[in-house]
Formats: structure tokens, C-alpha cells, sequence
């Protein structure tokens, strides 16, 4: 049965590599259909790059691939170039250089919130599996497709679980004429199970009232306070008139 199987796989490759224009077909149906499916985790989340532009990055790679990988295709086999002198990888670089700066504009930074690295990653893994694609090698690109959807997928399930320490955006406002010390705000933090990031910390007077702007760390997963819990502990701080508690993404 496998063995059957098998040489019906080699049948069709072989039918589908018999042309040249069957050959840059087959790539482009197949990148596509794995861009899009690779693609369907970001769209799925709404994010800004889903699996339309999945789908395309990955035909178009595969495609420029593919194409300078079979130079005598050009021209319909009556190219002047010097197939000898051709160099794929230049190709590749050109399209790992071209994803870098579209990843690039993915990513955004919102104050201490950082969004759009794992979109931006798995774009650029996304333009590899098209190279693999347009090299024809479509088990490695199939292989690469599942395997990344499912890191991508599961990823955040797996960090549920794992041991981590938990940042938040803290912002603290004090009452007029009263100034608070670092080590005021770092003991209201650790009697609540999370730890003042120093290098993190920005201080400014507005009306009259000193704020605290940082990021606190939870020291443990379980010790710390979920954010309801520490928004019902700060308005009993002293001197303390506002506050506001995020997730920090950083």
C-alpha cells in the first residue's frame, strides 16, 4: 500500500515537472496553499498580516525561486545568459533582505507594549518555506508549514504552563506634596509578589503630583496577584490618588 502510494506521488511530480510552465504553477498553487495555511493562526487572532498576505509572500518567494533555479526556461530555452554564472542563493538573500523590512513594519511600540514580533517572525519563516517551494522541495516546505503553525498555535498554551515571571505596566500617582522613595514603591510591589525592573523606571511632576511610570515583574508565577486583585490592594497604599495597571509586552 505504501509503495503504491508512493508511486502515485512520483506519477503526479513527475506529470507536474513535465513543462516548464507546469513546473512554475505547481510552485506558485503550492506555496500559496501553504502561505495560506500557515497564515490562517494571525488571521484567525486578527492581526494586521494574515493569510493573504501569508499566501502571497510565500507564492511570490517561491516563485522568484523557482524561476532562477531553471534558467533554461527563459526565453523558452534560447536565453543568451550564461546559465553557468547563475547564483540562486543571490536570489534568496534579495528576498530575505526584501521580508526583513516588511517585517520590520509589523512590528510597533506602543509606550512599554511591544506588538507584532511573533507576526513578523513567522512572515519571514513564512517567505522560507516559499524557497523551499521554488527549490522543489515540497516535503521539507510541508514539514516547515505544520510545524511552525503549530509552534505559532500552541505556543501560547506552552507558556501557560512553563515557569515565567510576568510583566505588567505600572503607572502611580501620588497625592500633592507627598513624595514617595524607591523603596516605597519596591515594598508595596513584593508584598504583592512582583519586583520593581529599575532600568525601567521613569518619573515626572504633573500638577504638583510626582508619577511613577515602570514595569514590575511578578517574582513567581503562582506568588503573584492577578491584576484585579492588585487593583483592588493600591487605592489602601498611602498617599497614593491614581493608578493604572497593564499587561506589559516587552
Amino acid at each position: 500500500m505504501i509503495d503504491l502510494i508512493s508511486d502515485i506521488i512520483k506519477a503526479g511530480e513527475s506529470y507536474f515537472r513535465s513543462s516548464p510552465e507546469l513546473i512554475l504553477m505547481s510552485d506558485m498553487a503550492v506555496a500559496l496553499a501553504l502561505g495560506f495555511l500557515f497564515g490562517y493562526e494571525r488571521s484567525y487572532h486578527g492581526r494586521a498580516a494574515g493569510m493573504r498576505t501569508y499566501g502571497l509572500v510565500c507564492m511570490v518567494s517561491s516563485i522568484l525561486v523557482s524561476v532562477s533555479v531553471h534558467p533554461s526556461f527563459w526565453l523558452e530555452g534560447h536565453s543568451p545568459i550564461n546559465v553557468a554564472i547563475i547564483d540562486p542563493t543571490r536570489t534568496i538573500q534579495g528576498i530575505v533582505t526584501g521580508i526583513g523590512f516588511l517585517g520590520a513594519g509589523i512590528i510597533m511600540k506602543n509606550g512599554l507594549n511591544i506588538s507584532g514580533l511573533t507576526t513578523a517572525a513567522s512572515i519571514w519563516a513564512s517567505s522560507a518555506i516559499g524557497v523551499l517551494v521554488g527549490l522543489g522541495l515540497y516535503g521539507p516546505a510541508l514539514v516547515m508549514t505544520l510545524l511552525a503553525e503549530v509552534f505559532v498555535m500552541m505556543g501560547m498554551r506552552f507558556d501557560l504552563f512553563l515557569p515565567s515571571r510576568r510583566p505588567i505596566a505600572v503607572m502611580m500617582q501620588f497625592q500633592k506634596d507627598f513624595r514617595p522613595s524607591q523603596n516605597l514603591v519596591q515594598t508595596i510591589l513584593r508584598e504583592n509578589g512582583y519586583d520593581l525592573a529599575a532600568g525601567s523606571i521613569r518619573i515626572q511632576l504633573h500638577n504638583g503630583q510626582v508619577e511613577w511610570h515602570f514595569v514590575a515583574i511578578s517574582l513567581s508565577r503562582r506568588r503573584h496577584l492577578k491584576l484585579a486583585a492588585l487593583a483592588e490592594v493600591l487605592p489602601d497604599v498611602e498617599g497614593l490618588e491614581n493608578f493604572h495597571i497593564t499587561r506589559a509586552r516587552n
